[in-house]
């Protein structure tokens, strides 16, 4: 193996050779705990470590590194406390997850590092977003994020790298091509040669590295960062290496071919560099053994701490309050009388334009959503009050914008990204349900994204633009979730959502944006979130709804005007106002769930086991539920008016008022 030292110093090259070794030697002590029983799991980075450490030493230490899971020498590269990194490693409190996670699935902000979580790709966009704050915030800085090869096949690798590109973001997307995923070999992962090959596609300099050669991997970047600091872009580095272990201890190695073992054994990156210091006199034998002896020492001591460290103790309550950002909201009541009649989405807008004054850290993303206004206009004149560097048009990637809401938050900053209609969230979900939903819960960060979602049938839109898809969230912890019915509500709870460090999706019916309009405050107000609302007082029974069900259950009292009906409208759905469902049901032991979304699996099915729970002795009749049928969404207005619950909505009152 050929090594140029360059004008690296002595003290630098044995600086990087300590580096080297910690993790070696930290990986042999982990496979003998290992096979004692006394670590569960383990996924080794045992011939690569020349990536992680060179890529950590290389960067300044308040630039941002999100390894994975064979990147060890990234964690001691930072100088993570040893007693720290192995109590994470056997899920007790004192590491930086408090047991909820394993290995090196965490972050922690003080070393800069943004863990994995087991999806990989969803990470390389978070990635964008750091960059992206760094950008925003003038900061001559660069991010660093890993894949693997096999990783790579994912559509959030093509996601995150388009985007970066296109907004030259100052990010190294660092690939470790060790010739296979898992146990799948790279001529079954993709049918290009190398990974640099992709870079003049997206755009971006490409540079491929031997993983193997520490002064290589430490030079390259460290003058690929030196470059972006002061012209930033994205650029790819592919480092070619092997892992010489299984993908996990458990998986084994024998779907590889032994010669190739035997080849990448003589450029093993620990032994080769050691023979390296030796033979050029920058390190003695007595030199070497006595950092091994430190290391060593340093190693046992940290292990010492973490076994004596006890396992967690559960606690049911904590464990449901960490699943989000402790916040108080403080409801903020308008300024003065000052009102407007303004239409539903007048309302989102105008709430949307006083948050971006109350919030300069705010950034909106979406799809059109600059000159053009948002397919629905939301944000139409945005982009002369604000600017294009914060209400940004976004290329057709919701995964890679709602990664870079995430990304936004680890760098203390706000996000409002608009699904342009709430079906194409799906090309988002596991970033919400895994990332946005479970970060604080797993690392103590929160995701401070709200996601508008354009929502409901009525407009024959077909069965892709017209999905209530709320249950989908609902279902989540660590989302909190809102839809509003009414202009006021419109305004005051987008406030809020945006006032609240954790993530909201907040539903707007679109038949209700030019359809309903209301006086409103012009001042900014916010409303609380998780409280329902009393749209109608009633004594007859009770109409537990939402959204467009609010209009449909205000008609339905028009209609039946003998009948003393009821409203509660529940504008927050998670979490939804137990004690306000309580009351309506007491009130009149009658009680209808209704909702735009299908039957089966859909909200009502929750709040009805709640209320035969809680409210059984209350009841005069069974809970009854009324929602859409179990189809998808159909074009044909006629099949459509079929489709949705409210002509069945007449139909199951009277049934109840007779019960």
């Amino acid at each position: 193996m050929n090594y140029n030292r360059k004008e690296y110093s002595e003290e630098e090259l044995i600086r990087l050779y300590r580096a080297l070794l910690k993790p070696r030697m930290i990986e042999e002590r982990m496979l003998v705990l290992l096979r004692q029983g006394r670590v569960s799991k383990w996924f080794s980075g045992i011939g690569q470590e020349a990536i992680s450490v060179g890529s950590a030493l290389a960067l300044e230490p308040d630039e941002y590194i999100l390894p994975l899971h064979r990147n060890l020498g990234v964690f001691t590269g930072r100088e993570v406390p040893l007693d720290r990194l192995f109590a994470q490693f056997q899920g007790k409190t004192h590491g930086f997850t408090k047991g909820r996670d394993r290995s090196f699935h965490f972050g922690t902000n003080e070393h800069h590092i943004v863990g994995m979580i087991s999806h990989l790709g969803p990470q390389l966009a978070v990635a964008d977003g750091i960059a992206l704050a760094d950008l925003l915030e003038n900061k001559e800085k660069v991010t660093l994020v890993f894949s693997g090869d096999g990783g790579a096949s994912e559509g959030d690798f093509h996601e995150a790298l388009n985007v970066a590109a296109v907004w030259g973001l100052p990010v190294i997307f660092l690939i470790e091509n060790n010739g296979y995923g898992l146990s799948t070999p790279s001529n079954e992962q993709f049918k290009f040669k190398h990974f640099i090959d992709k870079g003049p596609a997206y755009g971006m300099d490409a540079l491929q590295i031997d993983g193997n050669n520490i002064l290589e991997v430490y030079d390259t970047i460290r003058q690929a960062a030196a470059s972006i600091r002061k012209n930033p872009r994205p650029m790819l580095i592919e480092a070619i290496t092997f892992r010489m272990r299984g993908h996990e201890e458990a998986s084994g190695t024998k779907y590889v071919p032994q010669e190739l073992f035997e080849r990448w054994a003589k450029k093993d990156p620990v032994e080769n560099y050691e023979r390296y210091l030796l033979d050029e006199l920058v390190l003695t034998q007595k030199a070497m053994e006595s950092i091994k002896d430190e290391l060593k020492a340093e190693i046992e001591e940290g292990l010492n701490i973490a076994f004596n460290e006890p396992m967690p103790t559960a606690n049911a309550e904590q464990e449901q309050a960490d699943m989000y950002r402790p916040f108080n909201q403080e409801v903020i009541k308008p300024a003065s009388e000052a009102k407007t009649e303004r239409r539903f989405v007048d309302a989102i807008s105008d709430g949307l334009r006083q948050s971006m004054e109350r919030f300069p850290e705010l950034v909106l993303m979406g799809q059109d959503i600059a000159e053009y206004g948002g397919v629905f206009k939301v944000t139409e004149g945005f982009v002369e009050k604000f600017g294009k560097e914060r209400v940004r048009n976004t290329p057709l990637c919701e995964s890679a914008i709602l990664g870079i809401g995430l990304g936004l938050s680890v760098r203390g900053q706000k996000s409002m990204v608009e699904m342009q209609f709430a079906d194409f969230v799906s090309a988002g979900f596991s970033q919400i349900v895994n990332n946005l939903a479970k970060s604080h819960y797993r690392w103590g960060q929160n995701a401070d994204v709200v996601v508008r979602m354009p929502t409901g049938a009525g407009t024959a839109a077909g069965p892709f633009h017209s999905q209530s898809n709320e249950a989908w969230f609902f279902h989540t912890p660590g989302l909190k979730v809102v839809y509003p019915s009414s202009p006021y509500d419109a305004k005051g709870l987008l406030n809020a959502a945006i006032e609240d460090p954790n993530p909201v999706m907040y539903f707007e019916h679109k038949l209700l944006y030019r359809s309903i309009s209301q006086e409103i405050p012009d001042d900014y107000y916010t409303v609380e979130i998780g409280k329902a609302r009393t749209v109608a007082e009633g004594t007859d029974l009770t109409i537990i709804t939402y959204g467009m069900g609010v209009h449909w259950a205000k008609q339905l009292q028009q209609e039946l005007s003998d009948a003393s009906l009821e409203i509660l409208d529940l504008r927050t759905l998670l979490p939804w106002d137990q004690e306000a469902v309580r009351a309506a049901v007491e009130k009149t032991g009658r009680v209808i769930i209704l909702h735009e979304d299908t039957m089966t699996g859909g909200i009502g099915g929750e709040i009805a086991a709640w209320i035969s729970e809680h409210c059984f002795e209350k009841l005069d009749a069974p809970v009854a539920r009324v929602a859409s049928l179990d189809t998808a969404v159909p074009f044909a207005p006629p099949l459509e008016q079929e489709f949705l619950p409210r002509q069945r909505l007449r139909q199951k009152a009277e049934a109840m008022l007779n019960y």
